[in-house]
C-alpha cells in the first residue's frame, strides 16, 4: 500500500481526569475522513503515546481502526526504545489491523548508529507489517543519519522514513541516497511544502489536526508542482505551523481543538495545559489560517 499526502499525527482526545474520550475520538475521526486526510497516525508524538500504558496504546490502535473502518489507512506508531517492547507494540497494531506501523528511534538510551540498524531491523524481521523508520532528534537525543537509512532501505517491510529533522536540505539527501527504494516523508510541517516539492511523498502532519482540507489541498499541490497554488495556501498556514509548536506538541494543538469545540481539554502529567500568555497567538494563527474559533462571529 501506498502512502502519501496530509497524513495526520492526530491527537489522542482526552477527559478532564486523563481517560481516553472515545466519542471525541470518533468524532475527529469523522472530521479527518470528510476534510481529505490521506491517513491517519495512531498514537504518535502527538497522540501521547510516551504517557500510555501497553494495553492502553493497543486498545487505542484497535479502536482508530474500528472507527475508520478502512476509509483511509491507518498507521499505529509503535516505537519504543526497548527493541523487545517496540516487537511486541509492532505485532499488537498489526493484528489490530493496522496498515503499517511508524517506528521513532529509541529515545534516552542513545544508541550508536548500528545500534539503530540493528533495532529497525530485528522488528522488521520479527513482524512483516509494512514499516515507516521516524527519525526525530529534536525529541529523542539520537539522529538517525541518512547513510542508516539507507542501509535500512534494503530492508524489504522498510517501506518509508519520516523525516522530522527539520531541513530540506536533509530531505534531499535520503531522497538522493534512497532513490525509489523507500517513500521520504517529512515530520516538519514548516519545511512540507519545499520537502514535497522536491520530491517527498508527504507530510506526516500536527497542523493537520486543526486544518486537515488546507493540509491536503497544500500537499496534492506541492505533488503535483503547482508551486505558486501550493505557496499560497501555505502562507495561509505558516502562523499555524510554527504556533503549534509554541510548547512543546501537543499541549498547543490539543488546546486549539479544544477552541474549535472538537475535544475537552484533557492532557496527561507531565504535559500541562498551554499557558495562557500564548494563547492569543495561537488564536491569531487559526484566525489566519480561516479556521473559525467558537465565539468567533465574523468567519
Amino acid at each position: 500500500m501506498m502512502f502519501h499526502g496530509s497524513m495526520v499525527a492526530m491527537v489522542t482526545p482526552m477527559r478532564g481526569n486523563g481517560e481516553i474520550d472515545e466519542a471525541a475520538l470518533a468524532r475527529l475521526i469523522e472530521f479527518h475522513v470528510e476534510n481529505g486526510t490521506d491517513a491517519i497516525v495512531a498514537v504518535g508524538t502527538t497522540g501521547e503515546s510516551a504517557t500510555l500504558d501497553f494495553d492502553e496504546h493497543c486498545s487505542i490502535v484497535r479502536r482508530f481502526v474500528e472507527l475508520v473502518k478502512g476509509r483511509v489507512p491507518v498507521i499505529a506508531g509503535t516505537g519504543a526504545n526497548a527493541t523487545a517492547e517496540a516487537i511486541r507494540l509492532t505485532e499488537c497494531a498489526m493484528n489490530a489491523g493496522a496498515e503499517a506501523c511508524l517506528l521513532v528511534t529509541p529515545y534516552y538510551n542513545k544508541p550508536t548508529q548500528e545500534g539503530l540498524y540493528q533495532h529497525f531491523k530485528a522488528i522488521a524481521e520479527a513482524v512483516p507489517i509494512p514499516q515507516i523508520l521516524y527519525n526525530v532528534p529534536g525529541r529523542t537525543a539520537v539522529d538517525l543519519h541518512p547513510e542508516t537509512t539507507a542501509r535500512l532501505a534494503d530492508i524489504s517491510n522498510i517501506i518509508g522514513i519520516k523525516e522530522a529533522y527539520g531541513t530540506v536540505e536533509r530531505i534531499r539527501d535520503l531522497l538522493q541516497r534512497c532513490g525509489d527504494r523507500i517513500d521520504i516523508y517529512t515530520g516538519d510541517d514548516a519545511t512540507a511544502m519545499e520537502s514535497i516539492l522536491a520530491g517527498a511523498k508527504g507530510v506526516i502532519s500536527v497542523t493537520a489536526n486543526v486544518a486537515p482540507a488546507a493540509m491536503h489541498a497544500l500537499c496534492e499541490a506541492a505533488s503535483s508542482g503547482r508551486r505558486e497554488e501550493a505557496e499560497a495556501i501555505n502562507a495561509r498556514l505558516d502562523g499555524l505551523h510554527h504556533a503549534l509548536f509554541i510548547e512543546s506538541n501537543p499541549i498547543p494543538v490539543k488546546w486549539a481543538l479544544n477552541q474549535l469545540g472538537l475535544i475537552e481539554s484533557g492532557i496527561r502529567l507531565p504535559l500541562t495545559p498551554l499557558s495562557p500568555s500564548h494563547h492569543e497567538t495561537v488564536r491569531a494563527a487559526l484566525r489566519r489560517a480561516g479556521i473559525p474559533l467558537n465565539g468567533d462571529t465574523h468567519a
